[in-house]
């Protein structure tokens, strides 16, 4: 029988993990950006592999579809988009967190809800590329029969979908901005 837990964070809690951002996010610009990726690449790995709780385990996919998005070479996400999903996995390739994560059970809990802020933070980029990917399926009859006209259409659609991210975000920011400052 499923049990169901609901908890708030309060001013405090978000400043906590606001601080853990800050703190990453400085030391990040002096990181490769492979080796950012590659870690956050392994935590998502090694947590398919335990017995964590749902919860966990459907946060941390999240962090997956970050990933893909930042090495989806037809997505090309570039720029300050690029920086902005670059930065908020960065969090993931440190190896320090609240709690350790070899914690049975307990151990990924603050990734999952740092996932989860940073998933609301980006769910305009997580948006524009899920769009972006369903239309890519869509135009996949033209890989074989006209694969210059689907690289057009792609490169269309990529350009519409970033004018789409921006613009979100600069509503978002006239009515409050976001929980991080992702550089």
């Amino acid at each position: 029988m499923p049990f169901r837990i609901d908890f708030e964070l309060t001013d405090s809690d978000l400043d906590y993990f606001r601080k853990a951002m800050r703190d990453v996010q400085a030391t990040a610009h002096s990181r490769d950006e492979k080796e950012i990726i590659a870690a956050a690449s392994r935590l998502a790995a090694e947590t398919g592999m335990r017995a964590l709780p749902e919860f966990v385990k459907v946060r941390l996919r999240k962090l997956e579809g970050l990933i893909h998005m930042l090495e989806d070479t037809e997505w090309r996400l570039e720029g300050h988009h690029r920086a902005r999903v670059l930065g908020a996995i960065a969090y993931f390739a440190e190896p320090v967190d609240l709690i350790p994560d070899q914690i049975a059970g307990l151990g990924f809990l603050d990734d999952a809800i740092m996932v989860e802020l940073v998933v609301r933070d980006l769910e305009h980029e997580i948006e524009s590329y899920a769009d972006f990917c369903r239309y890519r399926d869509e135009q996949k009859h033209l890989e074989t029969s006209n694969p210059e006209l689907r690289l057009k259409r792609l490169e269309k659609r990529r350009r519409a979908m970033y004018a789409r991210m921006e613009a979100r975000r600069e509503r978002r920011e006239r009515r409050g901005g976001s929980l991080f400052r992702f550089s």
